[in-house]
C-alpha cells in the first residue's frame, strides 16, 4: 500500500470547477502499419492489460478516501480494473485537419477525471487527414509527475513495429489499510501535526524568496540571508526579485480550454545553443519570450517589465521509489519580453536562467514539499481552493505562466505497431499560475510544442505557435551573423 504525499494531495485539493489538475499528451501516429491499417480500442486495451504492471502507479491503482477526510487518501489496486473502461474512440469530420484535432483535444481536456477509478483515460481520434490517428492520454497529476509519465509511456511503447516480449505480472495486489487503521493513523498524525509544521516552517525559512511571488515582497531577500547567517551557512545567490505584471492571460480563468500544437527543429535549436552559448532550455525560454512579446505587443498589452515564468523541475533520481509520489518543484525566472532586440533578449534569458538555476540548486527545491505539508489534511482542500481564487482576485500574481521543457527519446517509438510521428504535451492552467501554459517535449529530432490556455483569455493559441517559429527565425539570423 502507499499513501498520497502532501504534494500529491495538493494536486487533488487544488481542483475547482474551473481548474482540473490533470496532465495530458497528444500523440499523432501513422496507423498504416497496424493490423488492418487501423488502431483500435481493442488492440490498445490488450496492450495496456498486458503491460499495466510495468508502468508507474496510475494505470491500475485507484484512490481510497480516509473516513471523514482526516488524512490524505491511499492508493490501492482496483479489483475491477478493465482497460476498456478507460479507452474511448471518436472520429473527426472531414477534412480531419490539425485545427479540428486541436479543438477536439481542448474539449476533452476540459473534462475532469472520475475519481472512483484509476485516474487516467485515453481517447483514440480517428479521421485525421493523411491517414493518421491521434491518441489523447490524460492522467491526474496526483498520480504522476513528468518523469513517471515518461516511464509509463516507455512501458506501453516499443522501439520497432514488432511488440517486445514482456514479463508476466507477479506479486499480490496492493490494498489500502482498513478503515480503523486509517483512522488511528490519521489521529496520530493530527496530534503530531503542530510539531511537523514547525519543522517545515524552519526548513522553509531560508528559501522563502524562491516561492513564486514572495521574492517581490520588500525585505524577504534580506530576511532569508539573515536566516542563513543565523544557521551559520553561506547565503546562496539572491533570488531574482520578480513581480508578475498584469497581462490578458492573468485574469480569473473559465471552464473552457483552447489547445494548439506544433513543432520546431531540435537541430536548429542545438545549433543556436552551440553558437550563442547556453543550453537547449535557454533557447526554448528565449523563443517563448520572443513569441509572447509579439503576442502581447499586437494587443497593446506588452508590460514594460519582464514576465515571470514558472519552470517545473524534476527532483526525481533514477533509483527513487515510484511510491514516493510526485517529485517536482518549480523554479521562478524573469522572462525578457520587455527587450525588443533578439540578441539582448537572448543574453538576458541566459543570465536570468543561470541565476535562477544557481539559486535553485542551493535548496534543491525542497520548499514545495515543506509548504505542501503545512496545513492539516481536513483543512487543506478548502483553504487551498480559497487561495486559488482569492489571491488572483486580490491582485496577487505569483506567475504569469508556466513554461516546461521535457527531454524525450531521439528515436522513433511505436504503439501497437503504429509509428509515433509526434507527441505534444498538454498541461494545466490555473488562476494562480496563469491562463496559459507552454510545454515542449523533444522527440526524434524535433521539439514538439503543446500550448493550452483558458479559452476566454487566449481564444486562439495557434497564433503563439506561429510566433514561436518567427522567434526561431530571429535566433537563426543571429546565429548566421555570429558565424560570419
Amino acid at each position: 500500500m502507499s499513501q498520497l504525499t502532501t504534494v500529491d494531495a495538493t494536486f487533488l485539493n487544488a481542483e475547482t470547477p474551473t481548474t482540473h489538475a490533470h496532465i495530458a499528451g497528444l500523440g499523432v501516429l501513422d496507423a498504416a502499419s497496424c493490423a488492418g491499417g487501423r488502431l483500435t480500442v481493442a488492440a490498445v486495451a490488450d496492450l495496456v492489460r498486458d503491460r499495466a504492471h510495468l508502468a508507474a502507479r496510475p494505470l491500475r491503482q485507484r484512490l481510497v478516501q480516509v473516513p471523514l477526510g482526516l488524512d490524505r487518501p491511499y492508493w490501492e489496486d482496483d479489483p475491477g480494473f478493465d482497460p476498456e473502461r478507460h479507452i474511448f474512440e471518436i472520429a473527426l469530420p472531414a477534412p480531419g485537419s490539425d485545427r479540428q484535432l486541436a479543438d477536439a483535444v481542448a474539449t476533452l481536456h476540459e473534462r475532469p477525471l472520475d475519481r472512483s477509478r484509476p485516474l487516467w483515460e485515453m481517447v483514440l481520434i480517428q479521421g485525421l487527414s493523411g491517414g493518421r490517428t491521434a491518441v489523447y492520454v490524460k492522467v491526474h497529476h496526483a498520480a504522476i509527475d513528468g518523469v513517471m509519465a515518461a516511464e509509463t509511456l516507455a512501458a506501453l511503447l516499443d522501439l520497432s513495429p514488432e511488440p517486445r516480449p514482456v514479463p508476466a505480472a507477479d506479486g499480490e495486489p496492493k490494498r489500502a489499510p482498513g478503515a480503523w487503521t486509517m483512522m488511528s493513523t490519521a489521529l496520530l498524525k493530527t496530534a503530531l501535526h503542530p510539531f511537523r509544521s514547525a519543522v517545515s516552517v524552519a526548513r522553509t525559512a531560508p528559501h522563502l524568496d524562491e516561492i513564486p511571488g514572495v521574492a517581490a515582497i520588500p525585505g524577504v531577500g534580506r530576511m532569508t540571508r539573515l536566516v542563513h547567517g543565523v544557521l551559520g551557512r553561506e547565503a546562496p545567490p539572491p533570488a531574482p526579485r520578480t513581480s508578475a505584471p498584469p497581462t490578458p492571460f492573468n485574469q480569473p480563468i473559465g471552464r473552457g480550454r483552447a489547445v494548439a500544437y506544433g513543432e520546431l527543429s531540435l537541430a536548429e535549436i542545438k545549433e543556436i545553443r552551440r553558437v550563442l552559448g547556453g543550453s537547449v532550455n535557454d533557447v526554448v525560454m528565449a523563443l517563448c519570450a520572443g513569441a509572447l512579446r509579439t503576442w502581447l505587443d499586437k494587443r497593446g498589452a506588452l508590460p514594460s517589465d519582464p514576465l515571470v515564468a514558472g519552470v517545473p523541475v524534476s527532483l526525481r533520481r533514477g533509483d527513487d521509489d515510484p511510491d514516493a509520489g510526485n517529485q517536482v518543484s518549480i523554479m521562478t525566472a524573469p522572462l525578457a519580453t520587455h527587450l525588443a532586440d533578439p540578441a539582448d533578449r537572448y543574453a538576458a534569458t541566459r543570465a536570468d536562467m543561470d541565476r535562477a538555476k544557481r539559486r535553485f540548486v542551493s535548496s534543491s527545491g525542497a520548499w514545495v514539499q515543506e509548504m505542501a505539508g503545512l496545513l492539516p489534511a481536513p483543512l487543506a482542500a478548502p483553504i487551498i481552493r480559497l487561495a486559488m481564487t482569492a489571491f488572483p482576485t486580490a491582485g496577487f500574481l505569483p506567475l504569469n505562466l508556466i513554461i516546461s521543457n521535457v527531454p524525450g527519446p531521439q528515436f522513433p517509438l511505436y504503439l501497437c505497431g503504429a509509428r509515433v510521428l509526434g507527441y505534444y504535451p498538454i498541461s494545466v492552467v490555473t488562476d494562480l499560475s496563469g491562463g496559459l501554459n507552454i510545454t515542449v517535449f523533444s522527440y526524434d529530432g524535433k521539439v514538439d510544442v503543446g500550448v493550452v490556455a483558458c479559452r476566454d483569455l487566449v481564444p486562439d493559441p495557434a497564433e503563439l505557435i506561429d510566433h514561436l517559429n518567427d522567434a526561431l527565425d530571429e535566433l537563426k539570423d543571429l546565429t548566421r551573423n555570429a558565424r560570419d
